[in-house]
């Protein structure tokens, strides 16, 4: 007699199965065309605006070669010359910094306060060293190494040169990027999950189904660049930006600075000036491109910081007496904490300087694909609707009734504590639950009508 074996499946309570997927799958779809579609202008201004500061290094060092080179020649004129010369062409500007030749063929960069052009602006007096010629004046923003045609970029690529209200649309993009592609993710691996598990065959795919297998792969492709675009694009938000800091303060993640306070001492007078303080740190190994801070006021040091922007990446900083010309503090970069050497890489790649020439071909081809996905994220949705009413349908609302609450509950709590970290993404997400709220009033009235 031959034993029949029920599937286990069988003795199943038919609602013990996975019922809740199709809610949760509503739920993100819902989310992730919702958010696309609000949400998708700021992504496509800011993959935009990325794609055209990339190459802007290079685009810098082509056009101003005349004021970042000179021919080279025996011989250097002392630098605090050099900077007598450079405050001639800017009288009465503070100050900032200076990055002296570091080769016969580099100029000397004398950095001044710009308060005119707003914060974190500068202007350079670029400075031939062999002879102590103006090469020209150039305009940087929030960093000396950024010149005109990076610093506007960098501008338009944070905030559109709208001030204090345009860095708001990159927070927006930032906050909700990694919320797009984890929804999105989720969706496409499980339908390509079952699809796989029950044997589908997969067949020719034409219009619609056809965009979204494009939509789909293209942003597997580069979902991994993302999630780290809007990681370290969220570290230099205002909102989030702030209680990044915060939390990586408290995990003492933050990069450490070196202290420039002046040991107690009798006071001295007399100023030993850049020329010394160079050869002091040069004579201690700290040599190369090097930026030079004059001190703050009474009681500080110089700072010395030698920067190496590309792999491996480091920052070597040291303090140095104005009147002595001691070593008064080094922070080397092997005494950062790990978690802060991570974060520098980070934003290094971000910048595209990390790794190169390489690093800037991986931004770009991720800021075309990523105007692929959006405009056909936009494209499917046309496609959804009648072309009289010119707007697609949305997926169905209220299928999150039937998410289980063990589902549900970690998926709200998530929400919430995104919403606090994330101001912005917290405050967008109550709008879309107000519109859709409305619309859904809307419908309702006019089914009643009907």
């Amino acid at each position: 007699m031959t034993q029949t074996v029920e599937p286990e499946i069988a003795t199943q309570d038919p609602r013990a199965r996975a019922d809740w997927w199709p809610g949760l799958r509503a739920l993100l779809l819902r989310l992730h065309t919702y958010a696309g579609i609000l949400i998708g202008p700021f992504l496509l201004v800011a993959a935009c605006t990325g794609l055209l500061y990339v190459f802007s290094p290079q685009i810098d060092k082509l056009l101003y070669a005349h004021q970042l080179t000179v021919p080279a020649a025996p011989g250097n004129v002392p630098l605090t010359a050099q900077i007598d010369t450079a405050r001639a062409q800017l009288p009465g500007a503070g100050l900032h910094s200076v990055l002296p030749s570091a080769s016969p063929t580099q100029s000397t960069q004398v950095v001044f306060d710009a308060p005119d052009q707003g914060a974190e602006h500068f202007r350079s007096v670029f400075v031939d060293p062999h002879d102590g010629s103006v090469r020209g004046t150039l305009e940087n923003y929030r960093n000396v190494h950024n010149l005109p045609v990076q610093s506007w970029f960098d501008e338009l690529h944070r905030g559109l040169h709208l001030g204090q209200f345009g860095l708001f649309y990159s927070e927006l993009a930032a906050s909700w990027m990694w919320v797009l592609v984890l929804a999105g993710l989720v969706l496409w691996l499980r339908k390509r999950f079952v699809a796989r598990r029950s044997g589908t065959r997969r067949r020719a795919v034409n219009g619609r189904r056809r965009l979204l297998s494009w939509h789909g792969w293209a942003g597997l492709g580069i979902s991994l660049v993302l999630l780290f675009l809007s990681a370290t694009g969220m570290t230099w938000s205002t909102l989030a930006g702030d209680n990044v800091s915060k939390f990586r303060a408290q995990l003492s993640w933050q990069a450490p600075e070196v202290s420039t306070t002046l040991p107690a001492r009798a006071a001295v007078g007399a100023d030993i000036g850049f020329d010394r303080v160079r050869a002091a740190v040069s004579d201690v190994g700290l040599r190369g491109p090097l930026e030079i801070t004059p001190p703050s006021g009474p009681g500080a040091a110089y700072e010395v910081k030698r920067e190496v922007r590309a792999w491996p990446g480091s920052i070597d900083t040291m303090a140095v007496d104005p009147g002595t010309g001691w070593i008064t503090a080094d922070l080397p970069y092997s005494g950062y904490p790990f978690m802060a050497k991570l974060s520098h890489w980070m934003v290094l790649a971000h910048q595209g300087l990390l790794f190169g020439l390489v690093n800037q071909i991986v931004l770009a081809i991720v800021a075309i694909a990523l105007i692929l996905v959006i405009v056909l994220g936009y494209r499917m949705w046309w496609m959804r609707g009648p072309a009289k009413r010119g707007f697609g349908r949305l997926p169905a609302r209220g299928t999150w009734r039937r998410v289980p609450g063990k589902v549900l509950a970690p998926i709200v709590l998530g929400a919430v504590l995104a919403g606090y970290f994330a101001p912005l993404l917290g405050g967008s997400l109550l709008l879309f639950l107000l519109i859709d709220g409305l619309l859904a009033l809307r419908s309702g009235r006019t089914e009643a009508g009907a």
